[in-house]
């Protein structure tokens, strides 16, 4: 089994796709007039797959976020990304992060309608994801 697709529902849906293309997503497709609203699906350049559905339905209006603590996206260039972002008016908490050597680099970002998004760089010679061995001295 593997995770296919986190759905976000989104209140504007040109906003938000503005937004996950600015993080480097593009669009794959759309599945209109589905029981959840239009879906848009987007993947990253280095994804082979699917990782976020834009969910739009303008008669189901958000009502709030938290019930997502965070969607998590890897970077190989933290600064790089930051200061992509900001080209796009899109500020980032902290804008100059800091690690140590062993840590990831990470900054954190909302979108449009509020979701949060932490954007990490791994250390050098790290997994490109979490694994077991992250929680071994734990």
């Amino acid at each position: 089994m593997r995770t296919l697709v986190v759905g976000l529902r989104v209140s504007d849906l040109d906003r938000s796709r503005a937004f996950y293309q600015a993080l480097g997503y593009t669009v794959v497709g759309t599945v209109p007039d589905t029981p959840f609203g239009s879906l848009t699906m987007l993947k990253l350049s280095e994804d082979p797959f699917v990782t976020v559905e834009l969910a739009h339905d303008p008669a189901r209006p958000i009502t709030g976020t938290g019930g997502l603590n965070h969607l998590a996206i890897k970077t190989d260039d933290l600064r790089a990304t930051i200061a992509d972002l900001a080209a796009h008016g899109i500020d980032t908490d902290p804008a100059q992060p800091s690690a140590g050597p062993d840590e990831p680099l990470t900054a954190t970002v909302r979108d449009p309608d509020g979701y949060l998004i932490e954007l990490v760089q791994w250390p050098a010679g790290h997994a490109d994801g979490l694994t077991e061995a992250d929680f071994a001295a734990v």
